[in-house]
């Protein structure tokens, strides 16, 4: 199903910094607890992230990533998701996070 020009312009992606991660041994998958810093106009989210295959946690603290931050909220058991940690889903279903090359501003919009 193809998406309209107006439709994807609705998604809004940032980049963000990883400023904090905690086990989430409440999910049914494993997954970690990110709060994520994208700058002053979003600011601070939290998002649950099925990425423990391939990162451990020191390895995520202060690492920039990107997400939609406009999707509503999703309630995961306990924790409540504010934005969508976007990353390229691998066959056996490990997650390879999306990430700029280079230190950029928080909260830059992905276009």
């Amino acid at each position: 199903m193809d998406l309209s020009w107006n439709e994807f312009e609705r998604t809004d992606m940032r980049v963000g910094t990883i400023i904090e991660v905690n086990d989430f041994p409440e999910a049914r998958k494993p997954a970690f607890q990110l709060t994520i810093d994208f700058g002053t106009e979003i600011g601070i989210r939290k998002s649950s992230a099925q990425i423990t295959k391939r990162y451990q946690k020191e390895d995520l603290l202060n690492r920039q990533i990107v997400a939609v931050v406009n999707f509503p909220k999703k309630q995961i058991g306990k924790f409540m998701s504010e934005c969508l940690v976007l990353g390229a889903v691998g066959e056996e279903g490990d997650v390879i996070l999306l990430a700029p090359d280079f230190k950029i501003e928080n909260g830059l919009r992905i276009g």
